[in-house]
């Protein structure tokens, strides 16, 4: 069974507020017993206590959170300017995969420059797989743009054949493509999945004012805008099939994760999450 785990970029003030240490101990007493580490700097008191947290509690560091190269996107240590420290941290800490969470935005905006981003991640895939570590990249649902009918997903996969798929099932599911259909077509590609739900809020009254007012356009905006990140299972996504077919898809690890907690504590929202991946059979 993938091992359960929370994205730490959920937590991210809480550890610039507590430490490190105080916050994985908050997560393990949440019966989660992997994290996955992002927007968070990779300083040595905070990889102290990564480390101390795999040693005393058990933790597993199942995946750190890199950038290509320094840009935009880029929130973290680069594999251009970082190599060498990313793979001792992975070494240290006995992290198996780093994760790319976005592409430069220019490289999503036509095929060559799409290509040329992928051609660069595999030769960085190839570096970190003679190291023993795995490189992934995390989707959006800009990935499931096409270009001359290619998804963005196949081009990455066709250019860059060693780099794997950490999947985002609602990003998936916002993109317009079925995430089961997703899961099957990538199987043995998947090794990481992100577990956020998928929630459609009600129609706040906000927009039935606006049409009653006439004002249709901020009507329109506010009714096109009714998708919320969720706790898992309190949204659509039907997760008692997508978890197993996850984990079919070669799924080694489900991190917990939620963009907008929309003003609840993120450890309310993860216990949520939990209570209902315990409930079930996770």
């Amino acid at each position: 069974m993938a091992v359960l785990g929370v994205m730490m970029m959920m937590v991210k003030n809480q550890v610039a507020e507590q430490g490190m240490f105080a916050v994985l101990q908050r997560i393990k007493d949440l019966d989660i017993d992997a994290v996955e580490v992002s927007q968070i700097p990779m300083s040595e008191e905070n990889t102290a206590d990564l480390e101390r947290a795999v040693k005393e509690l058990g933790m597993i560091v199942g995946a750190l959170s890199v950038a290509l190269k320094p840009g935009p996107t880029a929130t973290g240590d680069n594999l251009e300017e970082n190599f060498d420290k990313i793979v001792s941290d992975c070494k240290r800490l006995g992290t198996k995969f780093v994760r790319i969470g976005m592409m430069p935005h220019r490289a999503m905006a036509s095929k060559e420059a799409c290509e040329a981003w992928a051609a660069e991640c595999e030769q960085a895939a190839q570096r970190l797989a003679a190291e023993g570590i795995t490189l992934c990249y995390h989707n959006h649902h800009v990935d499931l743009a096409q270009f001359d009918g290619e998804r963005i997903f196949d081009i990455v996969r066709r250019v860059a054949p060693s780099l794997y798929f950490e999947v985002d099932l609602h990003w998936v599911q916002r993109g317009g493509m079925a995430p089961l259909d997703m899961l099957e077509l990538y199987s043995g590609v998947c090794k990481i999945i992100h577990v956020k739900d998928f929630r459609v809020q009600p129609l706040p009254a906000e927009a039935l004012d606006a049409i009653e007012s006439g004002d249709r356009a901020t009507f329109q905006s506010l009714f096109n805008n009714i998708v919320q990140f969720a706790e898992v299972g309190q949204g659509n996504m039907n997760w008692p099939q997508l978890l197993p077919a996850a984990e079919k898809a070669g799924a080694e690890f489900f991190f917990i994760e939620q963009d907008d907690t929309y003003g609840r504590d993120p450890f309310d929202c993860i216990a949520d999450s939990r209570a209902y991946l315990a409930s079930i059979g996770y």
